[in-house]
């Protein structure tokens, strides 16, 4: 074989690998390879800011399932994207950080943008807390094989993000061409006996209960998870990331538990004698900071926890039955195991009539709040118009803040819908420029950045990457100029807002004119100046399939938290 550049070689064996998109930027220790890859078939998305990249890749890589990847350059570019690669590591998505690093024969001398004063030649050091694996290259002729383990590495068990730093003159050394096939992750089965006993333990409880985590969305996950509850009548109760999972109108489903969770949830969670965990870590949200007297008491109930990653089971809570498992094939072998003990249906009607009046309530009392016409809007009308006028199957990539908490909790999400947000990180900012993967994954569907005016301030890059890559789409900003979960939750505790609220010289409230930065930079922008205005501005950005801004003044309003979370303990002193 003829030798090529190592990059060349790289890109090859991107190609190989089937990926199509590479989101990142350009420093002088990764040109070579963008050279490469401007010589293929791989599509590069400038993303003009490091994380912009990062959650780019990320919000990508959630919505086709396959591993994303990003492109960085030394120091700088390193450390602007580790919010979104951790973003993505925290949320089990697979992403491959590729970053160029300082030439191979300067280590120990400081050269120009390297991470130094306590290190040398160690940048990958600040990736390690989060990445599944950060592989820092020494030699041309092993970044094939380092390529091909991080692509395995990222998709198997437990996906994540993994880091592989190259000294940019490896980029430019000769190697022989041809790159390592990539292994093909097995993932492992549940043994029929133990999906028997998970079996007979769910037919003999009289209160069971699933909470089901982010890890069962796609393939034929939800279809078995269907066949089990419905065949024994057992409530569900979900994450944040696994809102849509289950229909939000299906009969069986309670929503999520914990701080954001009705009391009938969490009093399910409290009551039940046998829960069933799928592909969940209990993150203190969903668990009242793991506080037994308001979610989730083990013992006395049983606790059966399946998840793809070991060092979840039993972590929070002690458990009866634990397996390290390929999620949907334990719920098939669960529900087949099931169906075979216990052939007869069972039906629970008053269950169903509870949970169908208690979720009916939810959802009307908050359409009821979003009638108002009342300007500033108040945030359920955003929703209420949202969720009437967005085809079905719109994806809607949130932020943090009212418009992630208020969507998990109360926005009726169509069955051929999406939701995508940050849960483990939380992240400010993901919002935007993850919207802009989402649309260059999915060009055909609809995609909503819902975002506060904070986050859409944290990521303004994702503008014109989306105008750059003719990605419609529709960033609506619920601005109340302010960051208002945590003006809301400073105002509660200590009495008043400080360093959370936008104001100018004048002391007045301040925002942006984001539609006029909208429109600056090529895309079309919509003021919102009355209730009905939004409405009509979502109708034109819809007809028009444009980059759009629409800019719509919203009251600050704390989102009904009826759960319990023991910061509020904290504030006041109250210290376990």
């Amino acid at each position: 074989m003829s030798p090529v550049t190592a990059a060349e070689a790289m890109v090859a064996q991107l190609e190989s690998y089937g990926v199509e998109h590479v989101f990142g930027t350009c420093g002088h220790t990764n040109i070579a390879l963008l050279d490469a890859l401007g010589r293929s078939r791989i599509r590069f998305v400038i993303a003009r800011h490091e994380q912009a990249a990062a959650h780019a890749a990320d919000g990508y890589a959630r919505a086709t399932g396959r591993t994303g990847v990003v492109l960085l350059h030394v120091g700088p570019g390193m450390t602007n994207a580790v919010t979104g690669v951790m973003t993505a590591a925290l949320d089990s998505v697979p992403l491959v950080a590729i970053a160029g690093d300082v030439p191979s024969y300067y280590f120990g001398r400081h050269p120009h943008q390297e991470i130094n004063l306590h290190a040398d030649a160690d940048q990958s050091a600040v990736y390690r807390p989060f990445v599944k694996r950060a592989w820092q290259v020494h030699r041309p002729e092993d970044l094939a094989r380092y390529t091909e383990r991080a692509f395995w590495t990222a998709a198997s068990g437990r996906p994540g993000a993994v880091l592989l730093s190259v000294p940019m003159d490896h980029f430019s050394r000769p190697v022989e061409a041809g790159g390592y096939p990539p292994a093909v992750p097995q993932r492992p089965d549940l043994p029929a006996e133990l999906a028997g006993q998970i079996a007979d333990l769910l037919i003999d409880a009289e209160r069971p209960l699933v909470y089901l985590g982010g890890g069962l969305r796609r393939g034929l996950g939800p279809a078995a998870l269907r066949a089990l509850v419905e065949h024994l009548d057992i409530p569900v109760v979900h994450s944040l990331m696994a809102k849509g999972t289950l229909p939000d109108d299906h009969p069986l489903l309670l929503g999520m538990p914990g701080f954001w969770g009705l009391e009938l949830t969490n009093r399910h969670t409290r009551e039940a004698d046998v829960v069933l965990a799928l592909a969940t870590r209990f993150a203190e949200t969903d668990a009242s900071s793991w506080d037994r007297r308001y979610t989730w008491q083990f013992p006395p109930g049983k606790l059966i926890q399946i998840d793809i990653d070991p060092a979840e089971i039993g972590r929070s809570f002690p458990v009866t039955i634990g397996a390290v498992a390929d999620v949907t094939r334990a719920v098939q072998a669960i529900s087949t195991a099931v169906h075979a003990h216990h052939p007869t249906p069972r039906r629970r009607a008053a269950l169903r009539e509870t949970i169908t009046g208690a979720r009916c309530t939810l959802f009307a009392d908050s359409r009821g709040r979003g009638a108002s016409d009342a300007f500033p809007l108040r945030p359920e009308r955003i929703l209420t118009d949202l969720r009437a006028l967005l085809p079905a199957d719109a994806v809607l990539v949130t932020d943090v803040g009212w418009n992630k908490n208020g969507v998990a909790q109360c926005y009726e999400l169509p069955a051929e819908g999406r939701f995508i947000t940050p849960g483990g990180a939380s992240t400010m900012g993901f919002g935007p420029a993850a919207a802009v993967g989402v649309q260059i994954a999915e060009p055909g569907r609809t995609v909503v950045a819902l975002v506060g005016d904070g986050g859409m301030g944290a990521q303004l890059p994702a503008l014109p990457m989306a105008v750059e890559q003719g990605a419609p789409v529709i960033f609506v900003v619920m601005n109340n100029r302010s960051h208002g979960t945590i003006s809301d939750l400073q105002a509660a505790n200590f009495g008043r807002s400080f360093g959370c609220d936008f104001t100018g010289p004048d002391g007045l409230p301040y925002s942006p004119d984001f539609a006029a930065l909208a429109r600056a930079c090529g895309a079309d922008g919509y003021p919102v100046t009355s209730a009905a205005d939004f409405g009509d501005a979502l109708r034109a950005a819809l007809d028009a399939r444009r980059p759009a801004v629409i800019d719509v003044p919203m009251v600050n309003e704390p989102v009904p938290t009826p759960g319990h979370w023991n910061i509020k303990d904290i504030y006041q002193g109250i210290f376990e």
